[in-house]
């Protein structure tokens, strides 16, 4: 299927269906892994909150959820300069964390949010992220648990953006090239 915002198309990449399997998936690592640990799940703002949402609700025992708010994207596709935009409210020195992230591109967010959580003493501190895009890394990174490998054009969709538009999707796809 092909959709389009602000005048450009879009091709469907991965399905509803697709990503539904993907979050039962990595949640069913993620429960094996932090059963009995109290975890803290962090989601990086804006992109990870759909899927951090459905992803907790897969977990059967209790888990805390929190937020941060880090930015390096500018006019849609352009990263820029790194802006802490929310920091966390609770402490996590002694917990078990875990970052949700919808995608690493870059790497230059996901490196971040990590030197901050370790700076603060967590038992152990983990990636998430449903997408990664390697292809795209300006930084070493690597994400303990990855729903889809990525490497081709620029994503939308299920909480990613594009210019602030395109998170309400349920499928994610790719902007196709101009022109």
């Amino acid at each position: 299927m092909i959709r389009e915002i602000k005048g450009r198309k879009l091709k469907e990449v991965y399905s509803e269906k697709q990503i539904a399997g993907k979050v039962r998936e990595l949640a069913g690592r993620i429960r094996a892994d932090y059963e009995g640990k109290d975890p803290i799940l962090i989601g990086a703002l804006k992109g990870a909150f759909i899927f951090l949402a459905d992803l907790v609700r897969e977990i059967p025992f209790p888990v805390q959820v929190e937020f941060v708010r880090l930015s390096s994207y500018r006019n849609g596709m352009e990263p820029g300069d790194l802006d802490v935009l929310l920091d966390l409210t609770i402490p996590v020195k002694g917990r078990h964390v875990l970052i949700v992230e919808d995608i690493i591109d870059t790497g230059v967010t996901s490196v971040a949010i990590k030197n901050i959580l370790l700076a603060r003493s967590p038992a152990t501190l983990r990636i998430c992220a449903l997408v990664d895009n390697p292809s795209k890394r300006r930084v070493q990174i690597d994400a303990d648990y990855v729903g889809f490998r990525h490497d081709d054009g620029f994503i939308v969709g299920y909480g990613t953006d594009w210019g602030e538009e395109g998170r309400n999707l349920r499928e994610i796809y790719v902007l196709e090239e101009e022109g």
